[in-house]
């Protein structure tokens, strides 16, 4: 199945993300901050990237703009997956090449139909 990378701050959300995912057969790997993440990303090939917007380091929209404009990366999936629900933010994230966007709180509905636009069954 899937390698994806999950960049989150909080254990809270991880084990959320983790509980959704258990069964699906992906492979996990897990940032807490977006400097682990972006190390990870030059290390290890992914399918794609979950990422949270408010983290250390490096947030999650500089993480995706560093990420698309990267002729390696640039074909990785990017969900967004925050708490910043503003219509600008949204906007943002787009720019920045989120392909999907996705509000906190959600429905493990709403996370698994995000994934199955960009990933093979």
């Amino acid at each position: 199945m899937a390698r994806i990378l999950i960049a989150e701050d909080s254990n809270t959300d991880i084990k959320f993300m983790e509980s959704i995912l258990a069964d699906k057969g992906h492979h996990l790997v897990l940032a807490k901050d977006g400097e682990e993440a972006e190390q990870k990303i030059k290390s290890e090939p992914f399918d794609m990237i979950i990422l949270d917007v408010v983290m250390p380091k490096k947030n999650g929209f500089q993480l995706c703009r560093w990420i698309k404009k990267e002729d390696q990366f640039k074909h990785i999936p990017v969900i967004m997956v925050t708490s910043k629900k503003e219509e600008s933010d949204r906007v943002w994230g787009k720019q920045q090449g989120a392909d999907f966007y996705l509000t906190k709180p959600y429905e493990p509905s709403e996370l698994l139909m995000a994934m199955s636009k960009f990933l093979e069954p």
